[in-house]
């Protein structure tokens, strides 16, 4: 009878692993879909500028005063932090403060506002594509 108990336990140790596995591979799939979806956003919107690595090196940064930003180096130069809301609010600038100085980058959040007028959801779907960009940014970063 204990043995069979044993089994028993062993059996269910070994589903709980397997449900927990099935769970790791379906957030570490969630994950990836999101960030794809993000750098979909991110070649679309901001490569050109950026360049496709985030580099700053896009196609049409040598003619820009001043040049594109490295993308990867956020957290470095925030001390080793991504500054997630901050970025947000960069990236979506409807909402710019003057004494923060000119914005040489197009205001993301009215430009997604404008594309997504037909939809019933527009200013969550606006957050969520800043939200998913952001994101994909903050996967990017480098030391």
């Amino acid at each position: 009878m204990r043995s069979r108990w044993i089994a028993l336990g062993a059996l269910a140790v070994a589903l709980g692993c397997a449900r927990g596995y099935g769970a790791d591979v379906a957030a570490a799939q969630r994950e990836a879909d999101r960030l794809a979806q993000g750098r979909a956003e991110f070649e679309t919107y901001c490569a050109s500028c950026h360049g496709s690595e985030g580099d700053g090196n896009g196609p049409v940064a040598p003619s820009m005063t001043p040049r594109p930003a490295d993308l990867r180096r956020i957290a470095a130069r925030n001390g080793g932090a991504f500054p997630q809301a901050a970025i947000e609010a960069w990236v979506d600038g409807r909402d710019a403060v003057a004494a923060h100085g000119p914005r040489d980058m197009p205001v993301w959040g009215r430009a997604f506002r404008e594309e997504e007028e037909l939809n019933a959801v527009t200013e969550e779907r606006v957050r969520d594509r800043i939200v998913l960009l952001v994101h994909y940014l903050e996967s990017i970063q480098q030391p």
